[in-house]
């Protein structure tokens, strides 16, 4: 580890202090201040002879903000999209009281992380986020429990599945570079996933709704716009309906893993298990069976879809800066510092996987993009240990998947989106998201390692 790997860690601390500064001291516009924190670092590494223009650093910051709107706009449109339509159909009501009735009032805790881990195991954090949403909030409001207790339960699995389970992108990656078996990735993910959930999850809630008051959203009353001849989607429907974008994206894992490459079907199961197909497909399916099913018009349909797509525009532009904010940090050169910092303490593979994507974590706020980093620069230490058995790669890379997770803060695109759609203040966000989120990536590497140690030969 070089002096200048040290200044570069040195400026991106001094960028995410500044970020926080400027965000919650003086309530500067979370786009503003993601842009004047990328400048801080960009500038800086120009300053120190870095491969980097003054030019260059808007255009990474531009970049990183075009490639995360490439990403993640139409999923997350159409996502909200499929919400509204659930949440003004009444279908949100319809599974809030089927499953608040089959599971009971003082379990409903577990119903949420069901459908959190069912969702999560092929959607992306923010679209299975958007899509639960309105049936969280219903089942807050018709069983009167605390609004936390329910909220963190389904942010906590939601986040462990997005980080630690293929065929999500980061650990996807991790599995390529470190030649892993993907089944016992799978396996070791949802060994060590939902207990890390459940701590994270319900018992943090215990402690979270005594020292952090936080309101849901209000739930408008929506059968004034409801048309005279009204009628409720049924349970089965709405769940079907709910549930369709994930069947689909489950298909095309499936067809992957099974079907020969250059396959017709497998052509067609991966262009309809697409993200942006399999919601598009949900969406139109939603249009008819929470849509027109239930009296409502086509113009009404189209102003549903309209509204909720207008109200979320801040949000979606909070959401690329933080990936403008990662890019600029990937291109002057930091992840690459933290990289070396790590490989010069000597630490056993599994805690050098798990600090390298923390520390990337916390510089760029992208989980991907901190497992992918973490996994290349892992991929050469583990050449050297050829004694590392099949179960203990799977487990390095669950711990890599912890790490990427580790304190969400103010320049991770999942901490506005939690922000925006709770309507929670930054503070509460710090102290709910940011904490769980925390818990997940010490308490899943600790069980981890636990693992690695007892099947560890001799």
């Amino acid at each position: 580890m070089t002096p200048a790997d040290l200044k570069l860690i040195l400026v991106a601390l001094v960028a995410i202090g500044a970020l926080v500064i400027l965000v919650t001291r003086f309530k500067v516009n979370a786009f503003i201040s993601l842009l004047l924190a990328s400048l801080i670092v960009g500038l800086s590494a120009v300053a120190m002879g870095r491969p980097l223009t003054v030019v260059g650093v808007v255009k990474s910051f531009s970049t990183g903000l075009g490639n995360v709107m490439a990403g993640i706009a139409a999923v997350i449109g159409l996502g909200t999209m499929l919400g509204k339509l659930l949440a003004e159909s009444g279908g949100a009501e319809v599974l809030a009281k089927g499953f608040a009735n089959f599971f009971g009032p003082k379990r409903i805790q577990w119903c949420v992380m069901a459908l959190a881990l069912a969702v999560g195991l092929t959607t992306w954090f923010a679209v299975g986020f958007v899509l639960l949403l309105p049936i969280l909030l219903t089942l807050v409001n018709e069983t009167k429990q605390p609004f936390l207790k329910l909220t963190l339960p389904l942010l906590s699995c939601m986040s462990v599945m997005h980080g630690l389970m293929p065929p999500h992108p980061g650990p996807v990656v991790a599995v390529a570079a470190l030649n892993a078996n993907m089944g016992l990735v799978l396996f070791w993910g949802f060994i060590i996933g939902v207990p890390t959930a459940a701590i994270a999850g319900p018992l943090f809630a215990r402690f979270a709704v005594r020292v952090v008051q936080a309101n849901p959203p209000p739930l408008t009353d929506k059968k004034a716009t409801r048309p005279a001849a009204y009628r409720a989607p049924g349970f089965g429907l709405t769940l079907w309906s709910i549930m369709l974008p994930v069947v689909l994206m489950l298909l095309a894992t499936l067809a992957e893993l099974l079907l020969p490459k250059g396959s017709r079907l497998l052509m067609a199961a991966t262009f309809i298990g697409n993200p942006v197909m399999a919601l598009l497909i949900a969406v139109l399916f939603a249009s008819w069976s929470l849509g027109t099913r239930s009296r409502y018009t086509r113009a009404q349909i189209l102003k549903f879809t309209e509204d909720c797509i207008s109200a979320m525009g801040m949000t979606l532009l909070i959401v690329g800066g933080g990936g403008g904010f990662a890019k600029v940090l990937t291109d002057s050169g930091v992840a690459e510092a933290i990289g070396r910092g790590g490989e010069a303490m000597h630490l056993p593979p599994l805690l050098y996987g798990w600090l390298i994507a923390v520390f990337i974590r916390v510089a760029t706020g992208s989980a991907t993009v901190a497992i992918t980093t973490a996994s290349g620069l892992l991929a050469p230490m583990l050449a050297q240990h050829p004694e590392l058995t099949a179960n203990q790669v799977a487990l390095i890379i669950v711990a890599m998947g912890c790490g990427s997770l580790f304190m969400s803060h103010l320049n991770d695109s999942g901490f506005w989106i939690v922000k925006d759609f709770l309507g929670l203040t930054v503070s509460q966000t710090l102290r709910t998201w940011t904490a769980c989120e925390t818990i997940v990536g010490i308490g899943g590497m600790l069980l981890a390692l636990v693992a690695f140690l007892l099947i560890s030969p001799g």
